[in-house]
C-alpha cells in the first residue's frame, strides 16, 4: 500500500470514528463556561428555559434578573471588580434590544463581557417568525466581535473564541447568538484545549535611544496619570514603585480609581473635571505627563492647560493604537503598560526624583486634606446632614476594603472629588464609563457584590438612577447580595433640574427634580431593610447597623434627603454636559480659596 493510500485510509477511519457530543446547545455552553472557570452569570432566559436546565447541574450561579439592561450592568460590574469575564444571557428580539445600553456601557468601560442570546432558528428566518430580528446588525457597533452559530460543530470553538476576544487586547463585550434550531442538536465537544487566555510577556523594554525613554529620563516635574486600563494590572504595586522612582505627582481618571493606592503620599486626586482646586498648579507646572492605560477622554482632560500636549509632551501607553488620543503631542507606546513599567524599572530607565517637585507634591496633598478637614468641621456646625458627611461616615464605619460603586448625577458626583471620598489601599471604586448610563451604578453594585461577597459594597446613587434599577432590588434580595444602597433623594434628575434653573429664559412648565416631593422611603421589598437618614447624631450608628444587616446577606437602602444646593458644582454655571468652569490657564492663584468659599455658601443655602 502506498503512503498516499495509507493516509487516505487513516482519514477515512477518523471520519468513521464516533464524535463526542452533548445534546443541546445550552448544555454545551454550560460545559465550555465551566471549563473556563466561570462561576457566575446574569440574565433572563428565553421562553424555553432550556438554559436553566443546563446551568442547574453545572455549578454556575445564575443571578436571575428582571431587566436585561440591569443584567448587562451587573455583568459589567462583576468584570470591573474581579477582572474575570462577565457572562450574561438573554432571549431574542426585544430581549436583545433591552440589553443594548448595557453593551454600550461595557464597551466604553472596556469590561470583558460575553452576551449569549437566543435567536430565530435558521429554517424560520424570513418567514415572519416570532421575535425575529437581525440581532447581529444591532449589536455589532457596540461589541468587539459578534457572531451567530448556525452549525452545531461551530458552537464550542466560537464560544471559546468569544471568551478569548472579550479578555485580550483592550477588553470589551462580545456577542454570540445561539439560534433555536440548536436547542436539541448534537453539539460536538471539540478539541480538549480549553485555554481562553493568551500568553503575555511579563516585561517589555523600550530601546534606550527612543523618544519615550529620553522623556522618562529627563523629566523633572512628571505627572503620572493612571487610567482604567491599569485595573487589575498593578501586581506588586508596580505603579507606586514607578511613582516613587520618578518622584511623580499621581492622578487617576475616574475609571482608573482603585488601581493606585490613594493613601500613597504622591496621590493627589482625579484629573480633568474632578481635579481638586489645590492640585491645579501641578498641572500648570509639570514638564511631562505619562498616561498609562487611558484613552484621555473628555472628562479626564477637561480644563487641561493648553501647554499640555503642546509644550509639555504626553507619553501615552496603550495596548491598541485606537486607544491613543492624537490631539496630544508626545510618544505613543504600543505595549501593555504594566509590562512596560516592569521592564523600565528593571533597568532604571526613568528619571530620579526631583526634591523640589517632591516637596511641592507633598504640600499640595497636605493642603487638600487640611481643606477637607476644615470643610467637614464647618458642616458639623450646620443642622442639616450633608453628602460629604455621609461619605466620611461610610469611610470611617465600614472596613477598609470598601468598594464604592458610583453613578454620575448632580449630587453623587461628590464621591469623585478627592479627598471627599478616598479609598484605602485595599479599597476599590467602580464608576460608569464616559457614557454615564443612568442606573449603571445601582445595578453594577449587584455584580460587584457577586464578585466580592466578603467585601463591603456601597452603591452611592441618586434617586433618579435608583428608580431605573429598582425592579431588580428584589433580585438583590433573593440572591442575598448584601449591598448597601445610599440613595440621595432630590425627587428626580438633579443635573437636568440644575440646567433648567439656570436658563435665562425660564421654562416653568417643566420640572426634573423636587426635593420636597422625593418618594421616601419607597415601596417595601421583602428581605430589604430601608431607612431614612437625616440625623447627624445617629449617622455613624445608622451606617454601622446597616453594615450589620449587609453582612447577613440582606441589602439595605439608606435614603438621604438632599437639597439641590448640596452639589459639587453648585457654584458653577450650567453648560449642558459640563459645568462652565474656567480652564486652568485662566484660573488665578486664589481660585482655590474662592471655590472653598463658594462650596461653603452652597452648603449654607441648604439650611
Amino acid at each position: 500500500m502506498t503512503a498516499t493510500a495509507e493516509a487516505a485510509e487513516v482519514t477515512a477511519d477518523a471520519a468513521k470514528a464516533p464524535v463526542d457530543t452533548v445534546t443541546g446547545s445550552w448544555r454545551a455552553v454550560a460545559e465550555v463556561l465551566g471549563q473556563a472557570g466561570v462561576r457566575d452569570a446574569f440574565g433572563l432566559p428565553a421562553d424555553d428555559l432550556d438554559l436553566l436546565a443546563a446551568l442547574d447541574p453545572s455549578g454556575i450561579r445564575l443571578v436571575l434578573c428582571r431587566d436585561q439592561r440591569n443584567a448587562l450592568f451587573m455583568a459589567t460590574g462583576y468584570a470591573l471588580q474581579s477582572g474575570r469575564t462577565g457572562i450574561a444571557f438573554t432571549g431574542k428580539g426585544p430581549a436583545v434590544t433591552n440589553a443594548l445600553t448595557g453593551l454600550l456601557e461595557a464597551k466604553s468601560s472596556a469590561a470583558p463581557v460575553v452576551l449569549l442570546s437566543a435567536g430565530t432558528a435558521v429554517e424560520r428566518r424570513g418567514a415572519g417568525a416570532f421575535q425575529e430580528l437581525d440581532q447581529l446588525a444591532l449589536v455589532a457597533p457596540l461589541v468587539k466581535w459578534a457572531a451567530r452559530v448556525d452549525d452545531p460543530a461551530r458552537l464550542v470553538p466560537m464560544l471559546r473564541r468569544a471568551l478569548l476576544v472579550a479578555r485580550e487586547g483592550v477588553p470589551g463585550p462580545v456577542y454570540l447568538e445561539v439560534p433555536d434550531h440548536l436547542l436539541t442538536a448534537e453539539i460536538p465537544r471539540g478539541a480538549a484545549d480549553t485555554a481562553v487566555e493568551a500568553v503575555r510577556p511579563r516585561t517589555v523594554q523600550l530601546a534606550e535611544d527612543s523618544a519615550a525613554v529620553a522623556l522618562l529620563k529627563s523629566a523633572r516635574r512628571p505627572v503620572l496619570l493612571v487610567g482604567g486600563g491599569m485595573r487589575h494590572h498593578n501586581e506588586g504595586r508596580l505603579l507606586e514603585r514607578l511613582a516613587d522612582h520618578m518622584g511623580a505627582a499621581v492622578f487617576s481618571t475616574a475609571s482608573g480609581r482603585g488601581a493606585f493606592d490613594e493613601t500613597h503620599p504622591r496621590f493627589c486626586g482625579l484629573a480633568g473635571l474632578y481635579l481638586p482646586d489645590a492640585a491645579a498648579d501641578l498641572w500648570r507646572e509639570t514638564d511631562c505627563v505619562i498616561a498609562l492605560g487611558s484613552r484621555l477622554e473628555e472628562t479626564a482632560t477637561f480644563g487641561w492647560p493648553a501647554r499640555i500636549g503642546t509644550e509639555v509632551p504626553v507619553v501615552q501607553v496603550n495596548v491598541d493604537a485606537a486607544e491613543f488620543h492624537t490631539d496630544y503631542a508626545g510618544p505613543k507606546v504600543l505595549a501593555d503598560a504594566a509590562a512596560l513599567v516592569a521592564g523600565q524599572l528593571a533597568r532604571e530607565s526613568v528619571c530620579a526624583p526631583d526634591e523640589a517637585w517632591t516637596r511641592r507634591t507633598a504640600a499640595v496633598r497636605e493642603e487638600l486634606h487640611t481643606a477637607h478637614r476644615a470643610h467637614l468641621a464647618e458642616l458639623a456646625d450646620l443642622p442639616e446632614l450633608h453628602i460629604a458627611e455621609v461619605l466620611a461616615a461610610l469611610r470611617e464605619e465600614l472596613p477598609e476594603d470598601l468598594v464604592l460603586v458610583q453613578e454620575n448625577g448632580l449630587q453623587d458626583m461628590w464621591s469623585y472629588r478627592y479627598p471627599v471620598h478616598h479609598a484605602a489601599a485595599s479599597g476599590n471604586s467602580v464608576v460608569p464609563s464616559e457614557q454615564t448610563s443612568l442606573g449603571f451604578g445601582a445595578a453594577a453594585a449587584a455584580g460587584v457584590k457577586t464578585a466580592a461577597p466578603e467585601r463591603p459594597v456601597v452603591a452611592f446613587v441618586g434617586d433618579g438612577a435608583f428608580g431605573l434599577f429598582e425592579s431588580d432590588l428584589v433580585t438583590v434580595a433573593e440572591q442575598q447580595l448584601g449591598v448597601l444602597y445610599v440613595v440621595l433623594d432630590n425627587g428626580g434628575y438633579g443635573w437636568l433640574q440644575s440646567q433648567l434653573d439656570q436658563r435665562e429664559q425660564p421654562l416653568p412648565r417643566y420640572r426634573f427634580a423636587d426635593p420636597a416631593a422625593a418618594p421616601l422611603p419607597g415601596r417595601e421589598v421583602p428581605g430589604v431593610h430601608r431607612q431614612l437618614l437625616t440625623d447627624k447624631a445617629t449617622l455613624r450608628a445608622d451606617v454601622e447597623q446597616a453594615w450589620k444587616f449587609c453582612r447577613t446577606g440582606r441589602p439595605v437602602v439608606l435614603h438621604v434627603p438632599v437639597a439641590m444646593t448640596d452639589s459639587l458644582f453648585g457654584a458653577a454655571a450650567g453648560g449642558g454636559d459640563f459645568p462652565l468652569l474656567p480652564a486652568l490657564d485662566d484660573v488665578p492663584d486664589d481660585t482655590h480659596a474662592q471655590n472653598q468659599t463658594h462650596l461653603h455658601d452652597a452648603n449654607e443655602g441648604s439650611q
